[in-house]
């Protein structure tokens, strides 16, 4: 499976094209739209969620309710693009709506000034309006058609906010949790967070931040049970499942790191606290005793639960803007100010799951063909009885 994704922030619309999702999956509007409408909650977003409320069309690869094995596209429209025809539209501008707009003063921690560098732009905005998040929304629908490619085979996927600033969850608090008692708690939380007492604190870290025109990060977890063991490859660096993973989950706008399982932690402890001791049993087969590894040995997935976790810095536009230079001018100035999120770490977690359920679902139908569903299954049957008896 693959995907490109096209279009700006205020541009027409956001657009994917999918090629290599299996044939006879059940596959509708509303599947993705509900993923694209827990993108835009979260205690902490800004005035930009209540203009657009993003709904999908599906206009290829589909129909009568089922995939069809040619290439899916999936649009979404921006309802902000009415306020940015005249600047953003493909045909040439005329001198007054180029230079409206225009920006030549570089955000910190945007990708404005190294793009413009690269590509040789005077006016910026040909950078920020594609390095914008909102290219996420397009990226959570295709992470949706993953979702139900693994859950047809009965993995199931959940994300949830571990910190916000210096607030964090207990281990204990999510160790004993189902995927699905995850889904159904999160849901309920304005930050998607297992513990009621920690979100709490969160939301008024958040609130202390905005007021003092300041933004703030976390951690967001992945957790995906019921992946088969062997999806991925130990023989060569590129084939390796967890570091797909990895660099799918860094490639998340404000994402500065990742972790799988208990991640850095493991440099704290010894060998004999890290490592996941092998069990068997006649009705499981192997399994291991703990999951401190996060479901991975060797670049392949080992049968355990999947556990990823991502770190967003906080959303580098301020309502106390940070110094800049002026490109034009080479004077010092406030940075401009694109966006209001305080916070956008709980609608980071639904941009996680997505991009952890790709690269779940692609390993997947690579390990057990993608021309159609039913050819699919046969196949997992197959391999899990082996694994069971080997």
């Amino acid at each position: 499976m693959r995907y490109l994704t096209a279009g700006e922030s205020h541009g027409p619309q956001l657009t994917a094209i999918i090629e290599g999702v299996p044939a006879h999956l059940c596959l509708s509007a509303e599947d993705i739209n509900y993923e694209l409408e827990r993108r835009q909650k979260g205690y902490g977003r800004g005035r930009r969620m209540q203009i657009e409320k993003d709904r999908v069309q599906i206009v290829s690869g589909v129909r009568d309710g089922k995939t069809t094995g040619a290439p899916i596209t999936l649009v979404v429209e921006n309802k902000d693009w009415q306020h940015w025809r005249k600047i953003m539209k493909a045909e040439p501008l005329e001198d007054e709506d180029r230079n409206r707009k225009r920006v030549s003063r570089p955000r910190p921690g945007h990708a404005d000034l190294n793009g413009a560098i690269k590509y040789q732009h005077r006016d910026m905005r040909n950078i920020l309006e594609r390095s914008s998040a909102r290219e996420t929304a397009i990226r959570v629908a295709c992470g949706t058609v993953a979702k139900k490619v693994l859950s047809h085979f009965g993995i199931e996927v959940a994300g949830h906010v571990r910190r916000i600033g210096a607030v964090e969850i207990e281990n204990t608090t999510v160790n004993d949790l189902t995927v699905e008692d995850i889904k159904s708690i999160t849901e309920a939380s304005p930050v998607r967070c297992v513990d009621e007492k920690a979100a709490e604190n969160m939301m008024r870290a958040i609130d202390e931040a905005k007021e003092n025109g300041d933004s703030i990060g976390g951690i967001v977890e992945v957790i995906a049970e019921g992946v088969p063991v062997g999806l991925g490859s130990h023989v060569q660096w590129d084939r390796k499942l967890d570091a797909k993973i990895s660099q799918a989950v860094m490639s998340i706008q404000a994402f500065k790191g990742v972790e799988i399982g208990i991640g850095f932690e493991a440099a704290e402890r010894p060998g004999s606290q890290v490592h996941d001791e092998i069990t068997w049993a006649e009705d499981k087969g192997y399994a291991r005793k703990t999951n401190n590894l996060g479901g991975f040995e060797g670049g392949m997935t080992n049968g355990m639960p999947v556990v990823v976790r991502g770190v967003m810095k906080p959303i580098p536009t301020l309502y106390k803007p940070l110094q800049s230079v002026d490109i034009d001018t080479k004077e010092m100035f406030e940075a401009s100010i694109e966006r209001s999120d305080s916070c956008a770490v709980p609608a980071a977690s639904v941009v996680a799951e997505a991009a952890v359920s790709w690269e779940l679902a692609k390993a997947f139908c690579e390990k057990f063909g993608h021309d159609h569903v039913e050819s699919m299954k046969r196949n997992l049957e197959a391999y899990l009885e082996e694994a069971r008896r080997f």
